[in-house]
């Protein structure tokens, strides 16, 4: 009889354990993973298309600004 109730215990415990891996972990796992590709993608889109920004002329600036 004590066998049996050690089997038992032994089955149960090994069966949640096998149901709980298969639990959010792997989810999260892959949707953290999806975003870091996205992430990677878009920054190398935005480096091949770097544009430098348009330098404001100094000059043209203080000439608006003694105009008025």
């Amino acid at each position: 009889m004590k066998s049996i109730k050690a089997l038992f215990v032994v089955t149960a415990l090994s069966v949640s354990s096998l149901a709980m891996a298969e639990g959010g972990a792997d989810r999260t796992f892959a949707r953290m993973e999806q975003a870091r590709q996205a992430s990677v993608e878009a920054y190398q889109v935005a480096k091949q298309q770097k544009v430098e920004a348009p330098v404001v002329d100094s000059h043209a600036k203080q000439a608006e600004h003694a105009n008025c």
